[in-house]
């Protein structure tokens, strides 16, 4: 049952959308360790602000390597960013998500204050509530940005058949090779 999985993983993996899913969670990954260690130094170590300002400055943070890592490596884009169809909508989507992360972190914080929670398990808290936040959205967005960055499902297509032909082509030469030696 593992194997199998492990097999339809690699071979989602070994598909356009497979390998953009793929960068698209390693992007996430990266800003994810950003904006919880901004949030960590600002809020855990140092109190420099609150829960709430201290997770919208380390959202806010997050939120520019990750537009570059998504359009350049993610969705292979590059030149110039398109303000409208680019820049745009990724701040939209990314004010959304940075909402969604000040009212959990509000309530993480109502939370902490209700139980009286030491700062250790304040920021625990806080740091959790962040990451669901981002976990609702990261489907989405997703989703979202695949359409943003003009990723055409044609020629998706084409690579994959593409790719496709290419194995079959592998396998046939696989099998007239040992065709060959057996007939040898």
């Amino acid at each position: 049952m593992l194997g199998d999985t492990v097999v339809r993983l690699w071979r989602l993996y070994q598909t356009p959308l497979g390998k953009r899913l793929f960068r698209y969670s390693m992007v996430s990954v990266v800003s994810t360790i950003v904006s919880l260690g901004t949030l960590a130094i600002v809020y855990g170590v140092f109190r420099v602000w609150t829960e709430v300002p201290s997770t919208l400055f380390a959202n806010l943070v997050a939120v520019v390597p990750s537009y570059y890592l998504n359009r350049n490596w993610a969705w292979g884009k590059s030149g110039r960013s398109h303000v409208t169809r680019e820049v745009l909508p990724f701040w939209v989507a990314s004010v959304a998500g940075i909402l969604l992360s000040i009212l959990t972190s509000s309530e993480a914080r109502h939370f902490s204050l209700a139980h009286h929670l030491h700062h250790f398990g304040s920021t625990v808290i806080v740091e959790g509530a962040n990451i669901f936040a981002f976990g609702v959205l990261w489907v989405l967005k997703f989703l979202v940005f695949n359409r943003l960055f003009h990723v055409t499902p044609e020629a998706e297509l084409e690579e994959e058949l593409h790719h496709e032909h290419a194995e079959e082509v592998g396998e046939a030469l696989a099998a007239g090779g040992a065709e060959g030696a057996v007939g040898s």
